[in-house]
């Protein structure tokens, strides 16, 4: 049987699913939209000390609806995340019976949701910090034979023109991150798929163009960088010096591997 909160809940054009808060507010046990509001301000409020923006899961929106003899007026609603409506019923009146089993129901299926990101954030970092490693490779390569000689010197030009002119040891600082450790296995996979492709471009221009000498190399590297900042801007994304810097690659391979061990003893059974 279909619970009730998923009954109600809605797909928009790009398949994410959401929940209208003229149609969450009554399975609540809320009986006007008026005094369910007061819930949902505190929900996004909560939502903001987490360190999230409230309007990723709290769209304010204007609906139609019909008033009678055809006639239309516009009335205001909220299309609602699946992490928006846990955080309404933890702030709505507990005293209500409804109000907790949303509790109940959006907890488990909130953090159901949140191990399913997990499993796919860690597979796309395993997957583009293993093609870094590759394409870094290559890069030394191509750099070598434009008659590179200082190689981490290069590497630093095309990091201040993707990271707004920081050097590998001042993003190693600004990502509090010992000497012994990697830059590259603290980042997520947004971060890495930005670097990946500084890389492969970096490379295919230094062929391309036929770029000779460390400093025409050095610079190509900072353009490309620079470029592929300016399209991160253009595209309205988060610069990557602002972006977190997560547990290390090795967590994610380990967690990778004990979800490939469940699998497989489920299997045996």
């Amino acid at each position: 049987m279909t619970n009730i909160f998923e009954q109600i809940k809605k797909i928009n054009e790009y398949g994410k699913e959401f929940w209208k808060a003229r149609d969450l507010y009554k399975l609540l046990g809320y009986t006007e939209y008026g005094k369910f509001l007061p819930a949902v301000e505190r929900a996004k409020e909560s939502c903001k000390n987490s360190g999230q923006s409230s309007t990723d899961h709290f769209a304010e929106v204007s609906d139609m609806v019909l008033i009678g003899s055809g006639a239309e007026r516009s009335i205001s609603d909220y299309n609602l995340s699946r992490y928006a409506c846990y955080l309404i019923a933890q702030n709505g009146d507990p005293r209500k019976e409804e109000i907790a089993q949303a509790q109940t129901y959006f907890a488990i299926q909130t953090r159901r949701q949140e191990m399913q990101e997990l499993q796919i954030e860690d597979s796309k970092r395993v997957f583009l910090r293993g093609e870094m490693k590759e394409h870094n490779k290559e890069l030394v390569k191509v750099a070598k034979g434009a008659g590179v000689v200082n190689f981490a010197n290069f590497q630093d030009f095309g990091y201040m023109g993707l990271y707004g002119g920081l050097r590998q040891k001042q993003i190693h600082t600004k990502k509090h991150l010992n000497k012994n450790e990697a830059i590259l296995d603290y980042m997520g996979s947004e971060e890495l798929a930005a670097n990946l492709f500084r890389a492969t471009q970096a490379e295919a221009k230094l062929k391309r163009e036929n770029i000779i000498g460390q400093s025409n190399a050095n610079q190509t590297h900072y353009s490309v960088g620079k470029k592929v900042r300016q399209t991160i801007k253009e595209l309205g994304g988060t610069m990557p010096e602002k972006l977190p810097t997560v547990d290390n690659i090795k967590e994610s391979q380990k967690r990778i591997k004990q979800l490939s061990q469940k699998s497989l003893s489920k299997e045996v059974i």
